[in-house]
């Protein structure tokens, strides 16, 4: 019997692509700069963000979406820092995409905001498929997960814009080769900027600060 395949995988991923190239215009009109932040779950997100926003919301109009299967903990941990903040929950969903995206912006009013941070579900597989329609992609990798996983998950870092190598306190308690990890991601992405820090004490924090400081800049120096 004769019958048809298609590839119905990439007609839904051409879909989103369009969705989250009209959601970055749709920004970019704002003045809005959004950054999607990713990584594996207790790479330290929240924590990384409470800190970003310590650092900027004295100069920016700053506001967050917490994305999870479940639970309100991360946006109850980010409301204290007194920015905007909503919860997304995705139903079970893994992933974010611009439609889901796009809903979270408008509940938290994002026309009137300079800069949206999306705490995106915890996983590096999902997030790296979907586009969100973000400006800007981050993602977190901390040292106890080991310096291989460029190589076990290469779309995220081929994907991302900044990586972020948290939890470099703990170094010596891991065996993480901080030069071997940066030459595995810059071999997927060789504009991959890679920043080793500590969420918990600040160790890096100025040059990922100063790093975001300069996007956003150069953002909006393309109006």
């Amino acid at each position: 019997m004769d019958f048809r395949v298609i590839d119905i995988k990439q007609q839904v991923y051409e879909g989103v692509a369009d969705d989250a190239q009209t959601l970055r215009k749709q920004l970019y009109s704002a003045d809005t700069f959004m950054l999607n932040l990713m990584s594996s779950p207790g790479a330290g997100k929240t924590s990384t963000l409470v800190k970003t926003i310590d650092a900027l919301k004295r100069k920016f109009r700053i506001g967050v979406m917490e994305a999870d299967i479940d639970s309100d903990l991360d946006a109850r941990i980010i409301s204290n820092t007194g920015v905007g903040v909503v919860q997304l929950h995705t139903g079970g969903k893994c992933h974010l995409n611009a439609n889901m995206t796009h809903r979270g912006l408008i509940a938290l009013g994002a026309n009137k905001l300079d800069l949206v941070m999306l705490e995106n579900v915890g996983n590096l597989i999902c997030p790296a498929e979907f586009d969100t329609g973000a400006t800007r992609n981050a993602m977190i990798l901390s040292v106890p997960e080991g310096d291989d996983k460029p190589l076990k998950y290469p779309l995220m870092f081929a994907i991302c814009d900044v990586l972020l190598i948290n939890k470099i306190d703990a170094m010596q308690c891991f065996d993480f080769d901080i030069g071997q990890c940066t030459k595995r991601a810059k071999k997927l992405n060789p504009n991959i900027k890679v920043i080793p820090v500590s969420a918990k004490t600040g160790e890096g924090m100025d040059e990922w600060i100063k790093w975001l400081r300069c996007e956003i800049r150069r953002f909006r120096s393309k109006k």
